[in-house]
């Protein structure tokens, strides 16, 4: 394969000088050979297969010893191909807040989600994804927002009614809730045999998507995550159409089937249909992940619990139910939100593509070049974060944030790709735990503590058993 020169040239016509990156067509162009990044330390591991097997078996431990041998810039060869790990807060500014709109998102991200999730909002760059992004913020404004507030406060309320007394498996619990609470919120429809159906599509996207074989064979979960997408294709592209005849409602899919651009035109009824699908894929586990990882921490720190609880009982009067306006209010229920992010980030590491060559860390990484950073790493790095086994809402202060490294915690992003819908989950995850801890205590046995999958995001193995004791 042919190597880009360091400065290659703009492939869509314009040139570094006009204000935008050169772009590749393709995340195929262009690929790299070991002699490009020879100057950069790191290691092929096996013929063929790379460390493909190592990152797999436990991608944590596999960072923190590239770290510790090769420095915060390393090279890699895993999935395929080789790439360059770029760790630490401020290899996170450098890529995420992209000042000079160096890395390509959807160059980055395609080779995983373009077959099953193509032209969803992250595989997006520049002014596509300014554009599309202002469009699609219209489902985050206070008035869709007070009403998704009103759908997750009735459906978290009536599935959580029935966890209390026995023990009970919480990760798939809370999976077909969110599951549930998307449909309403998300689509507009009511619990029953048509959200069964959309929510099995999903599922079997999301498998797809981090499957090894990536054709779609027969009886492989590609195959059946190819289906899946035909099936909310035709789904959501019938419903585009009605829904725009029908003046739309306050669901998410309403807004986005209505949602324009800055003259005023509709997006096209496929890209409505792409952002659909992507934003229930990247909502779904994401929300699923870390809720899991808040409610094992408050079940093996019953004091912080406590405070929760009092912090809620004090907003609410006692009831589950809370407000939209008083959601800002639970301030230690979003810190200890946020020590969960920090400690088990849903999303652990984030591809891009160098579109330029460009410096970092004393060395000199060539166009076309695969990077990654790493979030998990970076937030358990001693310098930033003391003690970082210790589960402490209250690193999360208005005074420790304004000291620490802004890129220090990324569980949702920065800059241009900060994950829209990042409101959404504060807010679910609130009226989650309004709902739970007025009614019960979360308690696990002495001891346990379950092994976690960590790639590609982070759940307990065995489910994460839990006792919801009624108070």
């Amino acid at each position: 394969m042919a190597t880009l020169a360091p400065d290659a040239p703009a492939r869509d016509g314009a040139s570094p000088a006009e204000g935008t990156a050169p772009r590749l067509r393709h995340w195929r162009e262009g690929v790299l050979s070991e002699a490009d990044i020879a100057h950069i330390p790191g290691e092929g591991g096996l013929p063929v297969i790379g460390n493909t097997l190592r990152m797999l078996a436990d991608p944590h431990a596999f960072t923190r010893r590239m770290v510790d041998t090769y420095g915060p810039v390393y090279r890699n060869k895993a999935f395929g191909g080789w790439n360059v790990a770029l760790v630490g807060a401020d290899a996170n500014e450098l890529v995420l807040f992209d000042r000079d709109k160096l890395f390509s998102s959807e160059q980055g991200w395609g080779p995983i989600l373009d077959r099953l999730f193509p032209r969803g909002l992250m595989l997006m760059d520049f002014d596509h994804h300014r554009a599309d992004r202002r469009a699609l913020s219209i489902a985050f404004k206070p008035g869709p927002m007070r009403h998704y507030a009103g759908s997750l406060n009735r459906g978290i309320a009536q599935a959580v009614k029935h966890w209390g007394g026995k023990p009970m498996r919480f990760y798939p619990a809370i999976k077909a809730l969110t599951l549930d609470l998307a449909a309403d919120s998300f689509i507009g429809i009511p619990w029953g045999p048509e959200a069964d159906r959309i929510n099995a599509a999903f599922v079997d996207m999301v498998q797809a998507s981090v499957a090894p074989v990536r054709r779609p064979l027969p009886f492989t979960l590609m195959r059946r995550g190819v289906k899946g997408r035909a099936f909310l294709v035709d789904y959501f592209t019938r419903e585009t159409l009605r829904r725009r005849a029908e003046g739309g409602g306050q669901d998410m899919f309403s807004q986005f089937a209505t949602a324009t651009r800055e003259d005023e035109s509709l997006l096209p009824v496929d890209e409505v249909v792409d952002h659909m699908n992507f934003l229930m894929m990247a909502a779904h586990d994401t929300i699923t992940s870390s809720a899991t990882t808040l409610v094992q921490l408050l079940a093996r720190h019953p004091d912080w619990q406590e405070r929760l609880r009092a912090e809620i009982v004090a907003i609410t009067g006692g009831g589950g139910d809370i407000d939209y306006a008083d959601l800002g209010k639970l301030e230690l229920t979003e810190m200890a939100f946020k020590e969960a992010l920090r400690m088990i980030p849903p999303v652990p590491s984030t591809p891009r593509r160098a579109l330029r060559a460009f410096e970092f860390g004393g060395y000199r990484i060539p166009a076309g070049t695969p990077v990654g950073i790493n979030a998990q790493y970076v937030h358990h790095m001693e310098e930033h974060w003391p003690d970082p086994q210790r589960f402490d809402p209250l690193r999360f202060t208005p005074d420790q944030v304004k000291a620490r490294h802004k890129y220090a915690w990324v569980p949702f992003g920065g800059g241009a790709h900060m994950c829209l819908g990042l409101h959404f989950a504060y807010m679910q995850v609130k009226i989650l735990m309004a709902q739970v801890l007025t009614r019960y205590r979360i308690e696990i046995e002495p001891g346990y503590a379950p092994e976690w999958q960590a790639w590609p995001i982070p759940r307990p193995k065995d489910g994460l058993k839990v006792t919801f004791r009624p108070l």
